[in-house]
Order: C-alpha cells, then structure tokens, then sequence
C-alpha cells in the first residue's frame, strides 16, 4: 500500500504533458505510466494544515486549517481578486511574503482552456500556471510591475473575454485552437481606454505590452474524455476506475473525475501505486 499526502500535483511540460503524485519531497510517481490501468484511492480520513500541519477534522481554502486561512497571506481575498491587492496600504497579512510573491513582475495571459479566458501569473509560474488550469494554448500579451497591476489590467480584459474556465466543458475535450495573437491585438484595443485609465493613475511604467512570446501549445495525456462529467469524492467511499488521462488538476477515469487539489491536507492510501 503506498501512502500520499493529497495537494497538488506536480505538472511538467513535454510533448505530452506529465503528471507525477509527490509521496514526499524525494519520492514521486509518474502518473502517465498508468494510463489504461486500474487504479483505486482511498482515504483513512486523517486531514491535516498544508502549512502548520495541524489535525484537522475540516479544511479551509484547499488544504489550511481556519487560523491559517484567517492570518496567512496567501489565503486573503486578494489572491483571488489580485485587484484589491492592498500592499500599498501597509495591511498585508505577510509583508515579507507579499513582498517576494506580489510585488514582483506579473503577467497578464490569454489562455484556451473551455474557450478563450483571460488570467494573471507571476514571470516564475509559466507554464505551471496555464498547465494547472488545463490550457492547450497560452500566449502572455502584458507584462505589469506587480500583482495589482496585474489584476486591475485583468479586470479591464475582462470586460470583453471570461476570466474563469468552465471546468465541466474543459474537461470534456480540447477546445477549437484559435489565434492567440490576433485575439491579443482585439482585447487590447477594446480594453484600451481602461488601460489607458491605469497607466494615468500608476504611471506609464506600470504595465507594456509583451513582445518575443510566442503562443505555447500543450498537449494532455488522455486517451478518452467523458461524455458525461461526474465528479468523485474521496470523502465518501474509495474511487476505483481505470486511469484514462490527466488535465489540470483533474484526474479522468472510466467512473468519473476527481479534482486532486480540492482534497489537500487529507491522508490517501493507495495499492495500485
């Protein structure tokens, strides 16, 4: 029996995506080794914090126990919706934190994931960001000076284009490949004048359109997508199925979809690993 902690899984780019479960920070397996086998997970019901590792008998926020989603500053409002980042204001949760991982260089992204989708990631999580979501294509069109830029540039795109993805549909099959590129030079000329807004008020250093990127393509380890989206839940009885292929943060077997992530900080047990 292999035992794991349930977070998130590992994703690395190739020529297809690979997946890999982390059974401690040494040891980790290969998930795409057993597409089209059998596979079953289960869990003894013992839950701890992803960062105190507290016992839990509940978790908040994927994975942290509630003084850690209530004091922590990943678990803020604003990690959500980077455009009520309040750094500037001296109210950070964690200014040593928000320092290092907010007020770095963001972009601002076009991706494919149920169709076109607009998002925000730091310079250090491309492509990690776009595999998590389920992309197939991504393309970076702004590069802004920190998270707030950022998400107040996101929130003018977003007048124009989706900034969630429809995980059900995503998880159906790869939406139709599109231009990115063109699809870039239509939102920003849409959103110009809200753009124009922000470089006023931040100044005209804040954000510049992206130039060099190309659009990255990626390409999922599924042998069949579900016709029928049913999600598992390992909280109420064992998962067993055959492994049919990973996106996102999704495994897909024969018996339904299970969102790895959602369960962080609960023990699994496993005897197909």
């Amino acid at each position: 029996m292999t035992q794991f902690v349930f977070d998130k899984l590992s994703i690395e780019p190739a020529e297809s995506v690979r997946y890999y479960l982390n059974l401690n920070p040494e040891q980790r397996i290969c998930l795409n080794d057993y597409l089209e086998k059998p596979i079953d997970l289960s869990t003894s019901h013992q839950i701890h914090c992803v960062h105190c590792g507290k016992k839990l008998k509940k978790t908040y926020q994927n994975g942290y126990c509630f003084p850690c989603a209530t004091t922590l500053a990943r678990c803020d409002l604003c990690i959500v919706k980077p455009e009520l980042c309040h750094f500037h204001l001296n109210t950070c949760r964690e200014p040593e934190w928000g320092l290092r991982h907010c007020m770095q260089n963001h972009y601002v992204y076009l991706a494919n994931t149920s169709g076109l989708k607009v998002g925000i990631t730091r310079e250090k999580n491309i492509p990690t960001r776009w595999l998590d979501q389920g992309a197939t294509q991504a393309l970076p069109i702004l590069q802004c000076q920190s998270r707030l830029i950022a998400g107040l540039c996101e929130v003018a795109i977003a007048k124009h284009v989706k900034d969630k993805t429809d995980w059900r549909a995503m998880l159906k099959g790869d939406a139709q490949t599109m231009d990115l590129q063109a699809e870039a030079i239509r939102l920003l000329a849409l959103a110009e004048q809200d753009l124009s807004l922000i470089k006023k008020e931040k100044g005209e250093a804040a954000f510049a359109v992206t130039s060099g990127f190309e659009p990255a393509h990626f390409i999922y380890p599924v042998v069949r997508y579900p016709t029928k989206v049913v999600s598992l839940a390992i909280d109420k009885a064992p998962i067993k199925g055959t492994l049919l292929g990973m996106k996102a943060q999704y495994l897909i077997l024969d018996t339904g979809v299970l969102n790895f992530r959602k369960w962080a900080g609960w023990q699994g047990v496993s005897s197909a690993f």
